[in-house]
Parts: structure tokens; sequence; C-alpha cells
């Protein structure tokens, strides 16, 4: 009777339909082979060598019954148990340049003109905000939304998987509840998801949540999962550690490299625990990575050949274990799975944000319903959601629900927003005693409306003191292809001090000039191209002598001034960076025609106009910038409203030394990166510039031939609060210098 029953539940377990070819009856002799585990340790960039001894696991033969990873080794884990090869992993991370892949944002040239135009005032990297009453700070110092659209992307052909145990591998990966901070076992859920949550390094990649839990990195509680892999009832264990071992007295000496340490510590107090549980049966193969850190992400081949490497070196233990190649083919075929069929949309939603309306953005996405579903439409979506400047995290993943079948993008907020604050500092020295700073900040609050209202102040203190505020409105309430407009009103004052020289370059004089002025505007944004304003311009100053020297031949006297007229303003930016830039091309006008008010009334006309081109061959930048500005009052003022002079400005000139109605700037740069700083700044270069300029009192006079020269020789660095250099200056008619600025020239 006994016999009989286990003879029917075989039958019926045979008859069952296997969920992936990887099931256990489609592994030959399943039945009298050790079932092995591979447990995959994190480590950052060093979890690059999981690839290189998966490659040599494949060619000793060896099958693998369940996998268990935390952090890196959970994502290498997880993408070998969706069905991917060892050579598909590594063909596929080769290809990604890890460096955009986890930039705070998306490429400059894909945000709007309006996130643009932020670096140009303050530096965007260090952001903090205000909410609910309190000041807030990021989570992360790297964005995690490039890897989840790369993880996303690896595991569409197993996204309708919901337990891991129906993967052609078995397979778990390992997160610390940041609350609580037990271990949480990811069995179930989405796969790319559980990937991620186990890769979340406090202070680098945000936590993100689960099933209503914080979940941070595995590595903080069992960066090597021996315990779980062997509770998936495997009999031999392969345990790959690739971790990074603790650092010297050398790195304790900053808030990073302690930080660093502390989590290392906490990461090798767990891993000894596991190592202590190996047995004789289990193999651990530990590759010697040396030097080669957690950070090194632009080095990934070496990482896979030291992998490689330290699995060779366990050869014998391995071919033991390993099945003739004939079985172990019909393994690798059995696990392979079959491509998904196409979808088509159904709808496109979107999920997870509390403060925006993203449906603004719906008639923007390359996704569409009644189209079939791409997963390189999908991206670009997700990086024009991210573009935005909205959100901490931007995933989509497909969903069936009883409208049919959609793509759901889903969106975090940031924690700190909706009001962004931001710190610049503008300083300038030459050491001779000549030195001046400002020290800006600037709020900006976003989504007021649900069109997208945004409210811009910025505060300026130091040498030039200055009030700006700008409100921002979106006539539409979705966003489209070309019917988008805006108005946008702002004021403006500013109080700034202006010395005069004569013609041997002497001070005369120093005068204080207030100015305020008030626009209001029409404008169309040109998407991620550029913006046009046309719209109304009220301003005025007052200027008033401080200081008059014995050389000083004008009138002593204070004068008032308004203006009043048109303005159009257009502008279009194609730059990779704002500052030091290697690629793109910026060109920027602005024209007004109105009326300009003294001691008596007269037309008034003014054109600017600038133009920067970045090019770049190997590691050598060309950077081309050119200005021309002219202002025609129909009357003379003493005080013109263009000055040149200083550090690439006409360098070997002091600031406003060059003054007048109308002004002529060309200046030729060279630069080359030397360097990538581990903290605080993108990149150290080394520089020169040729300039040449010229101001005069009337735009009438311009002429080439009476152009100044100037020229630079420097060491930069794009740092968190703007650009940094430090250089020598020097000019045919002018003085050579040492100078020290921060901000932009």
């Amino acid at each position: 009777m006994l016999t009989r029953l286990i003879s029917l539940l075989a039958g019926l377990v045979l008859a069952l339909p296997p969920l992936y070819a990887a099931d256990v009856a489609a592994t030959p002799q399943a039945h009298t082979r050790p079932r092995i585990g591979l447990v995959l340790s994190g480590g950052g960039a060093r979890g690059f060598a999981h690839i290189g001894v998966l490659k040599a696991l494949e060619r000793q033969g060896i099958v693998i019954d369940a996998i268990a990873g935390t952090s890196m080794g959970a994502i290498v884990g997880g993408l070998y148990a969706s069905g991917m090869t060892a050579e598909e992993i590594e063909r596929e991370l080769l290809w990604v340049n890890w460096n955009l892949l986890f930039a705070p944002r998306v490429s400059r040239q894909q945000l709007s003109q309006r996130r643009k135009e932020e670096d140009f005032e303050i530096a965007t990297a260090v952001e903090l905000g205000f909410r609910d009453g309190e000041f807030r700070a990021p989570q992360g110092t790297v964005s995690s939304r490039g890897l989840e659209t790369l993880l996303r992307r690896y595991t569409l052909p197993v996204r309708d998987v919901q337990s891991f145990d129906q993967l052609p591998i078995r397979y778990r990966a390992v997160a610390t509840d940041m609350e609580t901070g037990d271990t949480v076992i990811l069995d179930k859920g989405d796969l790319a998801t559980a990937m991620r949550s186990s890769m979340s390094v406090p202070g680098v990649f945000p936590p993100i949540e689960v099933d209503g839990r914080v979940l941070g990195d595995g590595g903080l509680v069992n960066n090597l999962p021996v315990d779980v892999v062997r509770a998936m009832g495997v009999d031999v264990v392969i345990a790959v550690n690739i971790g990074t071992p603790l650092s010297g007295r050398e790195t304790l000496n900053s808030v990073i490299g302690l930080t660093a340490q502390m989590v290392n510590i906490l990461t090798e107090q767990n891993v000894k625990r596991s190592l202590a549980s190996l047995g004789p049966q289990d193999l651990l193969i530990a590759p010697a990575l040396g030097r080669l850190t957690a950070a090194d992400f632009d080095r990934t081949k070496d990482f896979i050949a030291v992998g490689e490497q330290g699995a060779q070196a366990h050869q014998a233990r391995l071919a033991a274990l390993g099945h003739p190649a004939a079985q172990y083919a019909q393994w690798r075929q059995a696990r392979k799975v079959p491509e998904p069929p196409p979808v088509v949309l159904d709808f496109v939603a979107f999920e997870g944000t509390e403060l925006t309306n993203p449906a603004r953005f719906a008639n923007q996405m390359q996704s569409r319903p009644g189209e079939l579903f791409d997963p390189a439409a999908a991206a670009r979506d997700v990086r024009a959601l991210a573009a935005t400047g909205d959100y901490v995290r931007v995933d989509y993943h497909l969903a069936h629900t009883q409208d049919g079948h959609g793509l759901v993008l889903d969106m975090e907020d940031k924690h700190w927003g909706p009001n962004y604050l931001r710190v610049g500092l503008d300083l300038s020295t030459d050491f001779s005693g000549r030195s001046a700073f400002n020290i800006k900040l600037s709020h900006n609050r976003h989504w007021l409306t649900a069109n997208g209202t945004e409210w811009r102040n910025r505060v300026q203190i130091g040498e030039t003191p200055q009030l700006f505020s700008e409100i921002y409105h979106p006539l539409t309430r979705t966003m489209g292809t070309t019917n988008d407009w805006f108005v946008a009103g702002h004021v403006l004052g500013e109080r700034r001090l202006q010395t005069l020289f004569d013609a041997q370059g002497i001070e005369s004089s120093e005068w204080r000039r207030s100015s305020g002025r008030v626009g209001l505007d029409l404008g169309q944004p040109w998407g991620s191209f550029g913006e046009f304003r046309l719209g109304l311009l009220l301003q005025g100053g007052h200027n008033s002598p401080l200081l008059l020297g014995a050389n000083f031949n004008g009138q002593a006297k204070s004068d008032n001034w308004r203006e009043a007229g048109l303005r159009l303003r257009a502008v279009v930016d194609q730059l990779d960076f704002a500052n030091f830039p290697q690629s793109g091309y910026r060109l920027e006008g602005e024209a007004v025609l109105g009326r300009r008010t003294t001691e008596q009334s007269s037309r008034m006309a003014r054109l600017e106009g600038q133009a920067t081109l970045a090019w770049t061959r190997g590691a050598h930048t060309l950077n081309l910038h050119g200005v021309v500005k002219a202002a025609d009052a129909q009357s003379d003022n003493l005080v013109g409203p263009y000055t040149l002079g200083g550090f690439q400005q006409l360098s070997g000139y002091r600031p406003g030394q060059v003054a007048g109605n109308a002004l002529l700037l060309g200046r030729l740069g060279w630069y080359m990166r030397v360097a990538q700083p581990p903290i605080f700044a993108r990149a150290l270069f080394v520089g020169a510039s040729a300039e040449l300029g010229q101001a005069w009192a009337s735009r009438r006079d311009m002429k080439l031939s009476g152009l100044r020269g100037g020229g630079s020789f420097y060491l930069g660095a794009d740092t968190g609060i703007g650009p940094m250099y430090l250089g020598l200056t020097w000019a045919p008619d002018g003085e050579p210098g040492l100078a020290l600025f921060i901000g932009r020239p």
C-alpha cells in the first residue's frame, strides 16, 4: 500500500510542468550528486571578482543548486540565478560606464533649461532641504537610479517570477532592516528590487523601502551568508569572500575614512562568524585582490581576472564536484529562460509620489498605450523623470491588472524636498592685499501647484549684496512638445562697488552703484535644448562717489537712471558640464529696447550675446568663449554698465579696470584632466587661457585693432561649492600676478 502511494505521488510530481527547465528533474543524476550552494559576499566593485569565479566554475562543469548573496554578491548572484551565464554577465557589465551610472543626476544635456541655469547660479553638488519644520540632507552621495534601471532590464525575462525558488537557480538576497537592525532574507517579490535592496551601502546609496521596511546593505549583518544557503538544503557550500579588509592607520584621518573603517569592522565581524561555520566538505575561495578597492569600478576586467585565478587555485577540489561535459551542457540548456512574449501596453501609470504631479509629463513619455513595451524607451522615460530633479529614485515595472498590461513608473520623492537649499561661494585674491568674497544662499520651492509652479530666491552677502526672487508658472497642466508656455515674474536688487581707472591703469575714483529691476516674461521652454522669453523690464539705479583721487577728471556728482523696455532673451545650452565642460555648446542672447531717463529721456537699446564651445580629444579639451555687449543710451554716463578685468576676464588687469558701454571678449582655453579626487570635486585640471578684449565708451568706437591681451596658467578643480582656480596671470599692458579664484570667471 505504501509503495503504491509513493508511486502515485511520484507520478503526480513528474506530471507537473516545470516552472523553469532548471527543475531538479531536469538535472542529470540529481539524486546521486551532492547539492551545491554558492555564497557570494559583498564588497562593492570587488564583487566583480565573483564573475571570474563563476567562469571557472562553469569550466569545471559545476552545477549550482542554490545561491545566496549580499550587496554586490547579491547582484551578481541574482543575475546568475535568473538564467544569465557568467560570460553574459561579464559582457554586459564591461559595457557599463559606472561613473555615469552612479552620477547623482542624469547627464546635463538631458536637464530642462531651468535646471541647467541653477548650475550657473550656485553649484548643485551640495543640496539640502527644509521639510516639516526641519532641515534635511540627502541619505546617499550617489544615485541608484541608473543601477535600478540596469537591473530592471537584465531581469525582464523573469519579471513574472514572485518566489525566488522558481528562478532557474534558487536564490536569496540579504539586506538589513535599518530600523531594527534585523537581518532580512529576501526570497520573493521583485528580483531587481531585491538585488538593489541588498546593495544599499549606508551613506553611499539611499535605503529602499520594501513591504514597509527600510532596507540597507546586507553586509552590516551578514556579508557572507553561509547560513542562508545552508538553510536551502545544500550539501556542499562554495563560499566566495571578497570583502574589503580593514584599512591602516593612515586612512583614519578623515570622517570618510573613519566611517568606511566602521562599516568594514562590522562586516568583518560577521564574516568571521560565517567562516567559522564552514565544514570540511565546504570550499572557501578568497581571491587575492590586493590593492583593488571597493570603489575601483573602472577596473572590472582586473577583478574578473583575479576572481578566475582565485578559483583556479582550487582546481582539484572543484574538478571533484564537476560533471561530465555532456551532463553539464544538458543542465545549462535546461536553465535557459525563453524570451518573454512581446507586451502591448494598455496603460502607462505613475506611482509613489506625494509631492509632485508626474502626469504633467505624460505626453513627453516615449512609452505609450497601444504600443509594444520597449525597455529602451522605458529607460529613457525613467531618465526624463529623474531629470526633473524631484525624485531620489525612479524605476519601472510591468503590471497586469484588470485594465490589462501596463507600464508603471515608480518614483520616490526626495525626502528633503520640495524646499531645496544650496550654498555657494565666490572668492578672489591676488595675494597682494586685494581680495573679494560673496556668500550665496539659494532657496527653490518646487510644485507650488499641479502645473509645476516654482518659487526661486537667492541672497548674496559680501562685496556685492544681492536679493533675487522669481515666480515661474507653467500655463498648461500637461506639458506638451510644442505648446508648453509659462509666465515668470522676477525682482532683483543689487549694490556693488566699482572702481574707475585712468588711462595709465591707476585708480582714479570709487563709486557705489545701487540698482534694482522688475521683470515680467512670457516664455516657452524648448525641452532640454533651451528656452525663449519675451517680456517687460523696468530697472533703475543710483551711482554715488565714495573716493575721488587727484587724477580723477570727471564730474563728481551722484546720478540716477531709469530704464523701461521690452526684453527678448533666448538661450540654448548643450554643455555637458557648466564648469570645465568637455563637450557641447551654449549660446545666449538678449536684446532690450526702450527708453532711458537720467536728466533727460532718450531712446535706449542694449544687445548682449555670448557663446561657449567645448571640444575634447583624448585628455585635452579646448574651450572657446566669446562675449559681445553694447548699450546705446544716447547719453553719457560716467559709470559704464560693462567691465573687464580679473581672472580669465582679461587676466593681468584689475577687476573693473577696463569699463564702458560696449565690450568685446574672446578667450581660448585649454585644460587637461589630471586626477579623479576622492571627494568633494568632480575632477582636477591643469589649464591655460589666452584672452583678447576691450571696452569702449560707445558701440560706434568698437574695433578689433584696439584689443588688449591677457592670459593665465592654472590648476583647477570642479568642487561642490563651485569651480576653483589657483594660477598665474599676465598681460602685456597689465601686471603679472598670482590668483586664487573660486566661482565662475
